[in-house]
């Protein structure tokens, strides 16, 4: 359960993209229903397209998901460090009360994927961490590490 091939990460990206996809449906259906109604040679696009279930949808993602926070700009190390950040909170992952002393351990898996010593105490220890130096999210959402085949111990 706690292996990082079967974990798959959501990127800023994907999520951003989930609530543009939400917001564009939105529209569609504002304009699939203005078109029924208005008088064919009077429509322009001007009347039929309204941009503001987008800006809804992208508006509320920012305002009110678990997921978006205030960047930490405390120093260049603090930001870098809060860009590369894991987490197994929020809608599709687990709650801080439900999740076990298994969930919070480190995997052999991790190993140059996620930091283990980076964590916060408290009651969040082990469900956010940081990206290692060397790791990468490939386009598939799975962390990524370089290593060296090793051939008759060489």
């Amino acid at each position: 359960i706690d292996h990082f091939g079967n974990r798959r990460l959501r990127t800023v990206g994907e999520l951003i993209q989930n609530q543009i996809r939400v917001g564009m449906s939105r529209m569609e259906r504002v304009v699939r229903e203005r078109m029924t109604t208005q008088d064919v040679e009077a429509i322009t696009p001007q009347t039929l397209i309204n941009i503001r279930p987008v800006v809804a949808a992208i508006k509320e993602f920012f305002g009110t998901s678990q997921l978006s926070q205030f960047m930490d700009q405390n120093n260049p190390l603090s930001g870098l460090t809060h860009k590369r950040r894991l987490l197994a909170l929020g809608p599709g992952g687990l709650s801080r009360e439900r999740a076990g002393l298994e969930v919070r351990d480190v995997h052999p898996s991790h190993y140059g994927r996620m930091c283990p010593i980076e964590t916060p105490e408290g009651p969040n220890i082990g469900l956010i961490g940081s990206l290692s130096v060397y790791a990468r999210v490939n386009p598939f959402g799975f962390i990524e590490t370089p290593y060296r085949k090793v051939v008759d111990g060489v």
